[in-house]
């Protein structure tokens, strides 16, 4: 508070001095979907597939914006959720072939990544990675939503929305570089007629570049054009494509307690590769009727190939030998979902109903090869190439899976204090596979009310149901039943007027049965039911354009209540830590004549300890990692910033496999440099 003191009576001294300057510039107006001003967000279409204000919603919503994932350079989904409250991420560490995170202590990896609110699943292996740099925002939906969004985890979602046109002329270009780290980008676009009923975006990366580890890799190039046709106030089209090409690598690890640098790679170098070709065309439409009617429709096609090649240790002892694991996926998905939504009044209640109807058919089929490759030291790794490998042919993996939902959602404002919500859904899911078909079918059901207690402060309450049939059913053992939740859970939002900021408490209790656990290598067995109670805290504050501040707390107290394994009845369920915490702050020093602005950030990030297994037969260590951030205005278009991630080289263990007694090491110490100019 000082520095900015200081720094306004400079400005307010250099201004007596200078003759007036005008400058003209294009305000960001915050959307429910972005982009938004500051890291504080006020709006979202994700808790209630409407637009809504979020102390309105009886859910919790948090929002990653834009300008958060800028300032610290976010490479992935996970480093963009890793401050945000009921998140945890990156829990198999040097396994970087998905988008991994956890929300109120389920995986909701496969299920739980959305797209401007339509499903990217993950099936079997073949599934993608998010850019962040398309991103405008992420909204992060906690708790069971099943009843808007159909099959999805109990913990809740994530729905990346797309970067998309805008009403004026922007843009910028910028070069990343770092240590085996080469990376450029450009994002522009505005109004391509007078009358601005036409505008365009075009946002496209190219990056060559390695993770921590030897013999790793993250290259990618994504290019994604974008057209908004906006004939008049109540009609809109946009038109979304993308390509994405990432060539990464499988995940890595090394033996347990053998005390050998963890980046020492004991697979192959020929086959260790997780490459993807992701294409996506799609649009969003939306027309209002007038008299509060309204509709929208949005939609998208999908088509991915997929070729990943592994040789990972399988043996307690690397020298015994090693499996190799060929795959060469495709995939074919189509999204759809219809929205209508009414709007009125009722004497003196407000009313707004929305119904709705979404399709997802998905097509996967993949070819592989299994088998052996031969031992290797350790402390002297020789790699042999294909003369070592051994692969056969293994029976095709091909799954259709259509699945097609009818939801309600009524929402009345009483006294405009009290805003009761509730709504219904019914899926009906069919799934075929090579030699098996299986129809799932479910209501599910959702019941909120929030009390304005003040127009800045609301509380609020729910109840909800999920829905979560299995992704792939090959790797289910015995019966493949849909496992199913409900969650009850009440919060308090406090937005202080005048002030940009939002605090966020919220109390959960949540359970699912038919919960798949690991039961050997690549199998699952539906076995049990799962407790989380817990607790939330986050803040967001951003004060004076000066001070941003993000604050995080969770505590998880998750128990295992049924099991059919003897023993792990009141154990833990692994890999979910008790508590996680993070702080997030940066500051900038205004500049005057004869500097331009100074940003510092720096943030820290704590995981609680973890259960290897569900038998918690032992504990990962808990660890914390520092981020940081310095940026400097070289001129008023022209920056320059230094990002790290894991300041200080922090060597932890994220997660231990039990059938190989391996060791996954999380990502070591990454320092960035970029150069941006902007306009």
């Amino acid at each position: 508070m000082l520095l900015a003191s200081s720094a306004w009576a400079q400005s307010s001294a250099d201004a007596a001095k200078l003759d007036t300057v005008t400058v003209e510039a294009a305000a960001i107006a915050d959307s429910a979907v972005g982009p938004d001003s500051t890291i504080v967000a006020e709006r979202t279409a994700t808790g209630s597939k409407t637009d809504t204000d979020l102390l309105d919603l009886s859910s919790s919503v948090s929002v990653v914006t834009e300008e958060e994932m800028r300032t610290r350079n976010v490479q992935n989904l996970e480093q963009a959720l890793s401050y945000t409250a009921g998140v945890t991420v990156d829990q198999y560490a040097s396994d970087d072939r998905y988008d991994y995170f956890m929300i109120r202590g389920f995986n909701a990896t496969s299920l739980g990544t959305y797209r401007d609110g339509m499903s990217r699943r993950t099936v079997n292996f073949t599934g993608g990675k998010l850019e962040p740099y398309g991103l405008q925002r992420i909204d992060v939906l906690k708790g069971s939503t099943s009843t808007l969004f159909g099959l999805n985890a109990p913990g809740g979602m994530v729905n990346a929305i797309t970067k998309r046109p805008l009403d004026y002329e922007f843009g910028e270009i910028y070069t990343t570089l770092g240590n085996e780290h080469t990376e450029t980008g450009a994002d522009f676009g505005g109004p391509i007629d007078q009358a601005g009923k036409w505008s365009y975006r075009v946002t496209t990366k190219w990056q060559d570049a390695e993770l921590s580890a030897d013999h790793t890799q993250d290259d990618r190039f994504y290019f994604a054009p974008a057209v908004t046709y906006k004939p008049n106030d109540a009609t809109s089209l946009t038109l979304l494509a993308d390509f994405n090409k990432r060539d990464t690598n499988a995940a890595h690890s090394i033996p347990r307690g053998s005390g050998i640098d963890p980046d020492t790679f004991l697979g192959e170098p020929g086959y260790n590769d997780m490459d993807r070709i992701e294409r996506n065309i799609g649009y969003l439409f939306e027309h209002q009727f007038g008299s509060g009617l309204t509709f929208r429709q949005n939609a998208r096609y999908t088509h991915m190939d997929l070729d990943y090649d592994h040789v990972y240790l399988s043996d307690p002892d690397p020298a015994n030998g090693r499996t190799a694991f060929v795959v060469d996926g495709e995939r074919d998905q189509y999204t759809i979902d219809n929205q209508l939504q009414y709007d009125t009044d009722i004497d003196s209640v407000g009313s707004r109903t929305l119904a709705g109807f979404d399709y997802t058919h998905d097509d996967v089929h993949e070819t592989s090869l299994y088998g052996t490759a031969g031992g290797i030291d350790i402390y002297d790794p020789q790699y042999c190439g294909e003369a070592c490998v051994d692969l056969a042919r293994q029976p095709d993996f091909r799954q259709k899976q259509a699945s097609q939902g009818f939801y309600l959602q009524q929402e009345l404002t009483f006294a405009e204090r009290w805003i009761l919500t509730l709504g219904g859904r019914y899926d009906d899911v069919n799934t075929q596979t090579a030699d098996d078909e299986a129809d799932d079918y479910a209501f599910t059901k959702r019941v909120g009310l929030t009390y304005k207690a003040l127009d800045d402060l609301s509380l609020y309450t729910n109840y909800a149901e999920s829905f979560q049939p299995p992704t792939s059913r090959n790797l289910v053992s015995g019966s493949a039943d849909p496992q199913e939740g409900e969650q009850y859970e009440v919060g308090m939002k406090y937005r202080p007027a005048n002030t940009n900021a939002l605090f966020t408490l919220a109390v959960f209790d949540l359970t699912q049965t038919n919960v798949a656990s690991q039961v050997g290598e690549n199998l699952y067995r539906q076995i049990g039911k799962v407790n989380v109670r817990g607790i939330e805290l986050e803040s967001k504050l951003a004060l004076s354009d000066r001070l941003n501040l993000t604050a995080a707390y969770s505590y998880w107290d998750s128990e295992i209540e049924e099991d059919g394994l003897a023993g792990n009845q009141g154990n833990r369920p692994s890999l979910v830590p008790e508590h996680i915490a993070s702080v997030w702050a940066d500051y900038t020093i205004a500049g005057n004549m004869n500097r331009g602005d100074v940003t510092l950030g720096l943030g820290t990030r704590f995981v609680g300890g973890t259960y290897i297994d569900d038998a918690n037969s032992e504990k990962t260590s808990s660890y914390t990692l520092v981020d940081a951030v310095a940026s400097y205005a070289l001129t008023p278009s022209l920056d320059l910033a230094v990002n790290a991630t894991n300041l200080f080289d922090r060597e932890y263990v994220s997660y231990i496999d039990t059938f190989s007694n391996s060791s996954y090491y999380g990502d070591g110490r990454s320092v960035l440099t970029t150069l941006r100019y902007h306009w």
